[in-house]
C-alpha cells in the first residue's frame, strides 16, 4: 500500500518540478525590438466591454513596449468566448487607440479562441516571410505561447505581463495542467 503512494508523490513531485521550470524558461528570451511584429494574446472581456484585470496587464505591456520600439507592429489577437458581448481583440484594438497607439500599427485577428489558434491566425495576417514574432502575454502564459509558435516554426522572444495577484495561483495551477497537454498533444 505504501510503495503506489511513494510512486505516486513521486510523481507530482517530478512533474510540479518540470512545469516549475517550463514556467522560468517562458520569461526569456526577453524582447529586443527585432522583430517587426508583435502579438498580443487576448484574455476575458468584462461586462461593458471593458478588459479584464489580466488584458489590461497585456495591453499596458505592449504599450510600454510600442514607446521603445516605434517600428514594431501589434497584432491583438482574441475571438468571441460565450460570455462575452464583443471580441476580444475589438476592445484591445480600442483601448491600445485611446492610450496613443497610431492605428496603422494595429492589426486586428477577431476569431481565436485558444492560445494556437491566436497564433494560427495571426500568423495567416502577418507576410509569408515572417519567420519570427515577439509574443506578449501574462507571464505565467509565455512558456505555453512559446511552445505554440515554435510548432508553427516560429521563433519567438518574450514581453511579459504581470498576473494579477487575485488569480495567479489558479492560472499558474491550470497552466501546469495546460503545459502538460500542450506537450503531449502539440495544441
Amino acid at each position: 500500500m505504501l510503495v503506489p503512494l511513494v510512486i505516486i508523490a513521486t510523481g507530482g513531485i517530478g512533474l510540479w518540478m518540470v512545469t516549475t521550470k517550463w514556467l522560468e524558461d517562458g520569461l526569456e528570451p526577453k524582447a529586443n525590438g527585432s522583430n517587426e511584429y508583435a502579438i498580443v494574446l487576448g484574455a476575458k472581456v468584462k461586462k461593458g466591454n471593458v478588459p479584464s484585470l489580466a488584458l489590461r496587464y497585456r495591453l499596458e505591456a505592449a504599450l510600454a513596449y510600442s514607446k521603445n520600439n516605434p517600428h514594431v507592429k501589434f497584432v491583438v489577437s482574441g475571438g468571441q468566448g460565450a460570455d462575452e458581448d464583443i471580441e476580444e481583440a475589438v476592445v484591445m484594438k480600442n483601448f491600445l487607440l485611446e492610450n496613443g497607439l497610431a492605428e496603422e500599427r494595429i492589426i486586428l485577428e477577431n476569431r481565436s479562441t485558444s492560445t494556437y489558434e491566436n497564433l494560427s491566425f495571426s500568423q495567416e495576417l502577418l507576410p509569408d516571410n515572417v519567420e519570427s514574432v515577439t509574443i506578449i502575454t501574462s507571464d505565467y502564459h509565455l512558456q505555453r505561447a512559446k511552445m505554440l509558435a515554435h510548432k508553427l516554426n516560429w521563433e519567438v522572444d518574450v514581453v511579459a505581463a504581470e498576473t494579477p495577484r487575485v488569480v495567479e495561483a489558479k492560472v499558474r495551477l491550470r497552466e501546469r495542467a495546460a503545459l502538460l497537454k500542450t506537450y503531449i498533444s502539440g495544441k
